[in-house]
């Protein structure tokens, strides 16, 4: 199995700090006092179950490389806007729910609801608190996202029309000789590539954790369809573009997020960034590891469109309008962005992590969780209609 997945395999918040929701069933406690002691220490992350999952999730950085992401000395205010969300109810298959079910459902390990960027409702699980750091899984391909949008803002790249090869010549003579940064971020490339979690063999499990090799192994794969014209969800070319802005912008992805993001929109504590091993740069695809109110705050910068408080443009103008657009090959697909369809996107990664962002109502949903398996029908079942309810019932309050 990868390398990568090899590797990265008392609760004292006030009640003025958390909403607390009954639930028919508690939600586990896995005490992060003991989290030192039961580290996972065989299989991958993958295979992780339980508890295993639970510690493995919030302590990324003591299990492998990671590269930090700084803090500033001002955090964004998210002022406390409490609303009671008891009666609250969606649907799935006929049946209602309560956000108590929902959390219950789909092993939510945090929860947060921004609107106008007040806390509405937060909820930690599991042991979680305000200063856990829980890794984002593919949440963070949409923040390499926004980072090449800030590399084309500072003129580190020209244009998502210029080809990986450009910034890449190590697949010069491959099938990644005509496509383009916006194919990649469109996951429409036409290169073959298996993104199966369950099959031990696919692509996505078996490619090789170092930078050089993992270029060797891409640039063999050979095409399958044309360059943006079929959609095939692809970690590796992820980890491409995080290459692709490594030599571009000459840097760490680390710094640069703490210099274009971290610090200057007001993040409240330090994150991580998995990478691909020692020395060597962060994973594009995958696994920042940061707080859930900084997620929040994340959701607060693609909403604004990429603009600080005191107006400074990090993004090209236009940037979110245009990455949150429906792409030729699928419709519910943007620039490493799912699209709702209704003007809302959303940030996921697998095990029900994801960022929801609905620009029109102002609202910013965070969800951190353990699902039992990387995706699940059911899960996304709830998760979207949950999304869904609580978009319906804030509009109802306005």
């Amino acid at each position: 199995m990868n390398s990568i997945y090899k590797r990265v395999l008392g609760f004292l918040l006030s009640s003025i700090c958390v909403v607390h929701v009954a639930s028919a069933q508690p939600m586990r406690w896995v005490d992060p006092d003991l989290d030192r002691d039961n580290l996972p220490q065989s299989g991958g992350l993958l295979s992780w179950q339980a508890d295993a999952q639970i510690i493995g999730f919030r302590n990324i950085k003591g299990m492998s490389p990671t590269r930090d992401v700084l803090a500033g000395p001002e955090p964004l205010s998210l002022p406390y806007a409490l609303q009671d969300l008891s009666a609250l109810r969606y649907e799935v298959d006929g049946h209602s729910y309560s956000i108590a079910d929902f959390q219950q459902h789909n092993e939510v390990a945090s929860l947060l609801i921004l609107r106008g960027g007040n806390i509405l409702f937060e909820q930690y699980n599991f042991g979680n608190t305000e200063q856990t750091r829980w890794v984002s899984f593919s949440m963070t391909k949409s923040v390499v996202s926004m980072l090449l949008g800030a590399a084309i803002n500072d003129g580190y790249i020209a244009s998502v029309d210029d080809k990986v090869t450009d910034y890449l010549p190590q697949l010069k003579n491959s099938s990644y000789e005509s496509v383009s940064i916006r194919n990649v971020l469109h996951m429409a490339s036409g290169v073959q590539w298996n993104e199966d979690y369950a099959d031990p063999n696919s692509d996505v499990a078996s490619s090789p954790n170092d930078l050089i090799s993992l270029f060797r192994f891409l640039g063999s794969k050979p095409r399958v369809a044309a360059a943006g014209a079929q959609f095939n969800y692809n970690t590796g070319e992820t980890n491409l573009v995080g290459a692709i802005l490594r030599a571009a912008i000459g840097n760490n992805l680390a710094t640069y997020l703490t210099y274009k993001i971290w610090k200057p929109f007001g993040m409240e504590a330090d994150a991580n960034w998995l990478t691909h091993g020692l020395g060597n740069g962060e994973l594009g695809g995958c696994c920042i590891s940061a707080t859930l109110r900084d997620f929040g705050r994340l959701g607060l910068f693609a909403q604004s469109n990429g603009v600080l408080a005191d107006g400074t443009q990090v993004l090209p103008e236009g940037w979110m309008q245009e990455s949150t657009a429906p792409s030729p090959a699928n419709p519910g697909y943007g620039y490493l962005w799912w699209l709702q369809g209704d003007g809302s996107y959303r940030a996921s990664g697998i095990y029900g992590q994801g960022i929801y962002i609905h620009p029109e109502q102002d609202l910013v949903i965070v969800t951190l969780g353990a699902w039992n398996t990387a995706q699940g029908v059911a899960y996304a079942k709830h998760r979207d209609a949950f999304f869904a309810a609580v978009t319906y019932e804030l509009k109802g309050n306005n």
